[in-house]
């Protein structure tokens, strides 16, 4: 050890080597000296497998080095990595853990306010002469912060359930009556038409007798693995309560200690990063939750809204299944552009069951809705928070929903609109750093910037032809 470190010691000496922190190196450097590192591992290896010529060694090393090697042997480790995780329930195991630190996260505005504007001058001016304990004031924050969620969410099951639960089951016991009324719809619809009738009748005869012919040759011979399917759904319904449950005990300590937490997590990333990245990535951190936390609280408030206008507009109008109609739509207005759509092509067929007449009167609300949320509601509430092309919003809401499904349509959005606002950071920092305009508006008519003066070049005006231009009466007066 002495011998190493003198020789260290030696190499610092000759060659005028600084000790540097390595914690301030950058991520490329530790990959060129980890590369350094791999390639001695390497050459070890092979010299111990068998003493041979240097150009056969060199050739091996090689062989195993090189990027696609690398590249082979990261592949085989994911896979590997792959098949342990489905192996072993890991998220499963910490569902309960995951609930808790969302819970946490969706209360923790609510908690500070209590504490702050509520228990803090409360137990202050209970008790004037003493300090406010901050932990007391705290725990009772935590308590009604939960209490709030809790009762928020048993009213929600206590008035929505039953009812959704009524519709549901009037739509079962009366398909029969549902399908006479189509059916008397059509033939009077189309009185006019016989052809045209009678292939929409024969249609809906088909659709009934292939539901029929599914029932008993498909369905009743596989009734048990379908009441094993249902089973475990159940279960799983269950085990997810459970979770959700416990979720809110750990919320419990996680908001109690969040400060704790906080702190020190910024000594993890302070201990990993050198200071300016650790600033950096701290801000970005801080922008990521004002993003998404706004972007998500204005849509669930703005789609309760939704919600509530549709259920008052629908019971006045005298629709049929009035809570289950509006809180579809309400749920469904979460997902932005196409949430409104989504929601209205179920609730206008459920509608359409019972009278095709209020179907069409119910399109028509659901359209004018939609453009009083998304031109004066939505507005409103969001404050234009997205501030990104809808094209973006359409392209994240496919993207997510195609990867993730309903959540990855709920979340691509706001999560897009963080990455959409880092690059776009990441783009005026490096055009302010050059001494260029950061404007957009400043590149609309832009040819290119001259290097020499950085002084912008526009495109040059198009000038009307003077072919196109009527003639002048050039007659003597």
């Amino acid at each position: 050890m002495e011998e190493s470190l003198s020789l260290l010691g030696a190499i610092r000496k000759k060659f005028v080597c600084d000790r540097v922190d390595i914690r301030t190196y950058s991520p490329l450097t530790l990959a060129f000296v980890g590369d350094c590192i791999y390639d001695l591992v390497i050459r070890t290896i092979v010299v111990e497998r068998g003493n041979t010529a240097p150009g056969v060694l060199h050739t091996k090393k090689s062989s195993i080095v090189k990027a696609q090697a690398q590249a082979a042997q990261a592949d085989a480790l994911m896979e590997q990595a792959a098949i342990w995780f489905e192996k072993q329930p890991l998220l499963g195991i910490l569902s309960p853990i995951i609930w808790g630190l969302v819970i946490a996260y969706l209360l923790w505005p609510l908690t500070k306010v209590f504490q702050r504007k509520l228990f803090e001058p409360l137990l202050k001016k209970l008790r004037p002469k003493k300090p406010v304990r901050t932990s007391l004031a705290r725990g009772l924050s935590v308590a009604l912060s939960i209490l709030v969620a809790l009762i928020i969410i048993a009213a929600l099951i206590w008035l929505i359930i039953p009812q959704i639960y009524t519709s549901v089951e009037s739509i079962v016991l009366n398909y029969q009556e549902y399908y006479d009324t189509i059916t008397g719809w059509i033939n009077k619809f189309f009185e006019n038409n016989p052809e045209v009738e009678e292939v929409l009748l024969s249609a809906t005869g088909d659709v009934s007798d292939s539901l029929l012919d599914w029932a008993k040759t498909a369905l009743l011979p596989s009734m048990g693995k379908v009441v094993t399917s249902v089973t475990t759904g159940i279960y799983a319904v269950l085990r997810a309560i459970l979770d959700v449950l416990i979720g809110f005990v750990v919320a419990c300590y996680v908001l109690s200690n969040m400060e704790l937490f906080l702190a020190k997590s910024k000594m993890v990333l302070y201990s990993m990063f050198s200071v300016k990245a650790s600033k950096r990535i701290l801000k970005a951190i801080r922008f990521t939750d004002t993003a998404f936390m706004g972007f998500i609280s204005g849509k669930v408030i703005d789609s309760a809204i939704i919600g509530v206008i549709c259920y008052i507009c629908c019971a006045i109008m005298r629709m049929p299944y009035v809570v289950l109609v509006s809180v579809i739509v309400a749920v469904t207005n979460i997902i932005p552009v196409f949430g409104p759509f989504i929601g209205a092509v179920p609730t206008a067929l459920i509608i359409l069951l019972v009278s095709p007449m209020k179907c069409l009167i119910y399109v028509i609300f659901i359209i004018v809705l939609q453009q009083i949320d998304g031109n004066i509601i939505g507005p409103k509430i969001l404050g234009n928070s997205t501030g990104i092309n809808g094209f973006w919003i359409m392209f994240a809401i496919l993207l997510g929903g195609g990867l993730f499904g309903f959540i990855g349509m709920l979340l691509g959005v706001p999560v897009f609109v963080v990455i959409y606002a880092g690059l776009e950071r990441l783009v005026d920092h490096g055009l302010k750093k050059r001494g260029l305009q950061t404007e957009t508006a400043e590149y609309m008519d832009l040819d290119y910037i001259d290097d020499a003066t950085m002084q912008p070049v526009r495109l040059p005006q198009e000038v009307p032809d003077e072919s196109l231009k009527d003639p002048k009466d050039d007659s003597v007066k």
